[in-house]
């Protein structure tokens, strides 16, 4: 069959739809492709040592000697920071600021492969390593848990033990209305280990001035950081600046902080000098977080036109000995299409492995592959096309507590990426399509995520000449918030985004939340604009009092709604018009400052207390009386050769509606990495586990695989408009984590209806399709 060109990757600009923002170019762009960006590891300081973390070369023990003769007799070491030297320093608590409750050097217990067990400080980088590699350690070594179905795992309720994740979601008689159906799956699938791999590494920079500690770091929450390091420190956080302009890398793995930043800190204290500590790539394995190991059962039962009466979702996550990390992606399966009855159960199963953290889509990306994998067994056991069948259960209600969604596009979005994928030329028989000694395999997807939100900060600055300043603290991580913001703030002021600087990445600056749960653009807009806001009225007053020597003035009989701001001039509907430069001149202003602060509506009384305490108070789309959710729907094309069994994925489609979206450009980056993700996801990627020492055996990028060029064929991402103005006053729904869910799924389908094979273990490789 011919290759369907409907996708181009060179494609830049994709033209503005309705309640699309323009699709300009990266404000930093020029700043990150010349190298003028500086991220937290480039930062010059003077005087500068160099750390390099020891870790632990077993899953689970003690330490019961420790030895530096050899390490401290290399040429250049500083310190070392070990047991016994963070007297005074708080354990971290475990939670949305800090990745584990893990001190590493608290306490002598190793609780699992590759934790920190010291940290050496020399004059060069590369004594700091050498010193490292001497230091000689005795274990006390125990058999450890590797994974689900190691002994002495400890298996327990998910529900309750996060603020996240408070019930198993459930309605009517599961039992009943399944044993009736005439249409049953009953079915397992399981998703892997995967670890983030960011470009930029992880880092921590530490450097005291007196009793005032400067951390650069590259961090998705540099206000969560100020306040978690201050605790640890026992430090007054108006002491803590925490700096991160840009980010190379992070979906979650940069969200939480880890020990490191304390144990950094301390040296940097000691020594009385800046120490900068950059991880290597295999430590990133385990000292930072990673998306943990699923297991899943899916129990579904329809009638014969389709119509499911009977939903069931078990679900069973990974998780360290002392830190309850749950994801609970039920929330989101048990609500996305109209089935009867209602059955869902998360459980947590504890393993001495380090603690899992949040990977892009957290609970969606490994439970929406459960969900859409069966829903697909489900439409070939009913001989019904799968884009029929989720027709067929589409819902504009919750069908767990009844709520409304407040806009809902996922059909929208299936037609428009199944006319541009061709989907009716699809031959439903497995195996039927074939291109010379290729077979073809088709299949699609439900992409959904959550329209979260967060109490934002912000101060905007308006000066004489008509330039803007925008600053929050709010951190660039690639997704292009510093674009985003700039666009609301020219949008509201009349401006070109040129006269915008956007200034963030610092805990200096207004606070703002995480960035995480697709919450950023919404968030930060929806702030700038009611920040903007109140410049306007101040500037339209202006515009209204003022005569200029002409006692009936340009705008006489108007009042302030009769006026916008547009091309850097106030106007009015007719024509008349007045420089904002005229207007803020003769209004004899200096600098029109406004300082904003916005919390979502349902949010508690105390959200922005909490925001300048460094917490997050969410808004989540899933919870209330109306569900809010971006909606997707994915296409793949796979083909695996005959003999071979090579698996290629020359073509993926998507169309996305995400209510407001602020830049067409930045959006489809955003959506394109996502469902290149997903490819990855379903064949490549997985953290092996040796199941006898629970120690990861491939630790590097050259054995940890990922997609790379050579497996990425069209991406055509579509962008469906969508109006939703019960989200949030800047009508925007996040997507940037809304991209790579389902892809994993859409693919495995795609495996099957070339194959006969249903792969419901990922990552699906070459292995799996040899019988």
């Amino acid at each position: 069959m011919p290759d369907n060109l409907n996708g181009d990757l060179n494609v830049a600009v994709p033209q503005p739809q309705a309640n699309m923002g323009q699709p300009v170019a990266r404000i930093d762009g020029r700043a990150k492709v010349t190298g003028e960006a500086r991220y937290a590891a480039d930062i010059p300081l003077g005087n500068l040592a160099y750390g390099v973390l020891a870790t632990s070369a077993i899953a689970r023990g003690s330490v019961r000697d420790i030895r530096f003769d050899d390490a401290r007799a290399v040429p250049g070491v500083l310190d070392i920071i070990s047991y016994g030297d963070l007297e005074g320093v708080e354990k971290p608590t475990f939670g949305n600021v800090n990745q584990s409750s893990i001190g590493p050097l608290h306490e002598r217990k190793i609780w699992h492969d590759g934790q920190i067990v010291a940290l050496v400080v020399a004059d060069s980088f590369e004594a700091a390593s050498e010193a490292a590699s001497k230091i000689r350690i005795e274990y006390v070594e125990e058999k450890p848990s590797a994974s689900f179905d190691s002994a002495g795992v400890e298996t327990m309720d998910a529900a309750g033990v996060s603020a996240l994740f408070q019930e198993d979601p459930q309605s009517g008689d599961f039992n009943a209305a399944y044993a009736t159906a005439a249409v049953k799956l009953d079915a397992r699938y399981s998703t892997p280990t995967q670890h983030h791999n960011p470009i930029e590494l992880f880092s921590t920079t530490c450097a005291w001035n007196g009793d005032r500690l400067t951390v650069y770091e590259p961090s998705q929450n540099v206000n969560g950081f100020k306040h978690a390091i201050a605790t640890q420190l026992h430090i007054d956080p108006a002491n803590v600046r925490v700096v991160s302009p840009f980010v190379g890398g992070a979906f979650g793995s940069k969200g939480p902080m880890s020990p490191r930043t304390a144990i950094v800190a301390i040296a940097a204290r000691r020594l009385n000098r800046p120490v900068r500590c950059v991880v290597s790539r295999m430590q990133g394995f385990t000292t930072a977080t990673y998306r943990a190991e699923t297991r899943h059962r899916i129990r579904m039962g329809a009638d014969t036109d389709g119509k499911i009466a009977a939903f069931s979702h078990e679900g069973w996550e990974l998780t360290s000995r002392p830190d309850a990390y749950v994801v609970g992606g039920t929330e989101t399966t048990a609500s996305l299409y109209g089935y009867g009855a209602v059955r869902t159960k998360v459980s947590l199963v504890k393993a001495d492995r380090s603690t899992p953290g949040y990977m892009r889509s957290p609970p969606e990306v490994p439970y929406m592959f459960a969900l859409e994998s069966a829903i697909d067994e489900l439409a070939v056991a009913l001989n019904m096309d799968p884009v029929e069948l989720r027709r067929r259960n589409d819902t504009q209600v919750d069908p767990i507590k009844g709520g409304r969604y407040t806009s809902r596009s996922l059909m929208e979005c299936f037609d428009r990426a199944a006319e541009a994928f061709s989907w009716a030329r699809r031959a439903p028989e497995p195996g039927s399509m074939r291109d010379g000694d290729w077979l073809i395999g088709w299949g699609c997807a439900s992409a959904v995520y959550p329209t979260n939100s967060a109490p934002a900060a912000a101060r905007i600055r308006l000066f004489p000449d008509a330039r803007v300043v925008v600053q929050t603290s709010s951190q660039e991580i690639g997704t292009g918030i510093r674009t985003v913001a700039a666009q609301m703030a020219a949008e509201r002021l009349g401006l070109e985004i040129s006269a915008i600087e956007v200034e963030m990445g610092d805990s200096a600056l207004p606070p703002a939340p995480v960035s995480g749960g697709s919450i950023s653009t919404a968030s930060i807009c929806s702030t700038i604009l009611k920040g903007c806001d109140a410049i306007r009225r101040r500037i339209f007053q202006a515009a209204l009092s003022d005569r200029a020597g002409d006692s009936a003035g340009p705008f006489a009989g108007r009042n302030a709604d009769d006026l916008d701001l547009k091309g850097g001039a106030v106007v009015a509907p007719d024509g008349a018009s007045v420089r904002l430069t005229d207007v803020l001149g003769r209004g004899g202003f200096g600098v029109i400052e406004e300082y904003a602060e916005w919390a979502p509506e349902g949010v508690p009384p105390d959200g922005i207390q909490k925001l300048y305490r460094g917490q997050n108070a969410f808004k989540s789309g899933s919870g209330g009386d109306r569900l809010s959710f971006a909606f997707g729907a994915e296409f793949v094309e796979v083909r695996i050769n005959t003999y071979t069994r090579e698996i290629r994925v020359p073509r993926i489609v998507g169309a996305f509606a995400a209510g407001r979206i602020m830049n067409p450009r930045t959006a489809r980056s955003q959506l394109m990495g996502g469902l290149i993700w997903g490819i990855g996801s379903a064949l490549h990627e997985a953290t092996e586990i040796d199941p006898r020492a629970a120690r990861i055996v491939n630790r590097d990028i050259a054995d940890y695989l990922i997609a790379v060029n050579a497996d990425v064929g069209d991406v055509d991402v579509i962008l469906v408009p969508e109006e939703d103005s019960a989200v949030n006053p800047a009508g925007i729904k996040g997507l940037g984590e809304l991209g790579n869910v389902g892809t994993n799924a859409a693919v495995a389908n795609a495996v099957y209806h070339a194959t006969g094979l249903r792969i419901r273990d990922l990552p699906i490789r070459i292995e799996k399709l040899i019988v």
